[in-house]
């Protein structure tokens, strides 16, 4: 196998920034979900609900070469803003279930965020410190963190397995009558990592992995909401992928597509690199 693909999210939620190589970090690859919107009561803003966050794209020193240091925030209708990694007191950033703590990013940084999506009151926070952030111990070992993640660090999804579920996805929609449609982009999935191979979910007996030269132990399979229904680019929702994953790919009664992995080691991941199943 090779590593075909390699994103990163700067900010959670919003635009997918694919990048041709990355830093892993022990928690996680370099840049990806350090930062987060929340209400004003420190809760996550997320495109599950709030879809206009996919408008925004983030970018850092990892993403972008032009953006010296921190943060840039650009959308549609506003200026470029370039936020500086903040200091200060730690504020609550609520992500799901997790209580969480960042550091603010300021009064400039949350106005531009409420002026794009619309919504007074909104905060910028950033993770100053992942390892604050214990992972579930049941999937995962001491000292193992991540930042604002919704539950691990570094996601993997392949290739194989997703041309499996466009087929079964185009089973489904001759049964109900339904109109062809293009097949679903592994965008949809927000992944981190993306693999080419040959059997479709093969992924599901792994135990490790190795990426180029770090390896990572793998947590658990990927659960899938509503989230994966909408079209990035019209912001529309579906009932694919939920549908058929439903149908093909439950367990413990959630719809299931790609693996948890957690960094075992550091160092620097490339596309194009080697990918090793090692347990």
């Amino acid at each position: 196998m090779r590593l075909t693909g390699l994103n990163v999210h700067p900010v959670k939620s919003t635009a997918i920034r694919p990048l041709g190589e990355a830093v892993v970090l022990r928690s996680g690859l370099a840049d990806d979900r350090s930062w987060v919107v929340v209400d004003a009561d420190g809760v996550l803003v997320c495109a599950r609900k709030e879809h206009s966050l996919f408008t925004i794209t983030a970018d850092t020193p990892a993403t972008d070469r032009s953006v010296t240091q921190g943060l840039r925030l650009r959308a549609a209708g506003l200026d470029d803003l370039t936020v500086q990694e903040p200091t200060g007191p730690l504020v609550r950033a609520r992500v799901h279930k997790h209580e969480l703590q960042g550091v603010p990013a300021g009064p400039e940084a949350d106005a531009w965020v409420s002026k794009a999506l619309g919504r007074d009151g909104l905060r910028l926070v950033w993770c100053d410190d992942p390892s604050r952030r214990g992972l579930n111990p049941e999937f995962s070992s001491p000292g193992d963190h991540t930042a604002f993640a919704d539950g691990y660090p570094v996601t993997i999804a392949s290739e194989a397995s997703l041309l499996q579920l466009n087929r079964w996805i185009d089973e489904r929609r001759i049964e109900e009558g339904e109109a062809p449609q293009d097949p679903l982009p592994m965008l949809r999935f927000r992944p981190n990592l993306v693999v080419d191979g040959d059997e479709p979910f093969a992924e599901d007996r792994w135990s490790r992995v190795r990426v180029g030269g770090v390896g990572f132990r793998v947590a658990k399979k990927v659960d899938r909401c509503v989230m994966t229904t909408l079209d990035p680019e019209t912001l529309r929702t579906a009932r694919e992928p939920v549908r058929t994953l439903a149908r093909h790919r439950l367990f413990d009664g959630l719809p299931m597509f790609a693996m948890f992995l957690i960094p075992e080691t550091t160092g620097l991941i490339r596309t194009g690199d080697p990918v090793e199943v090692t347990g």
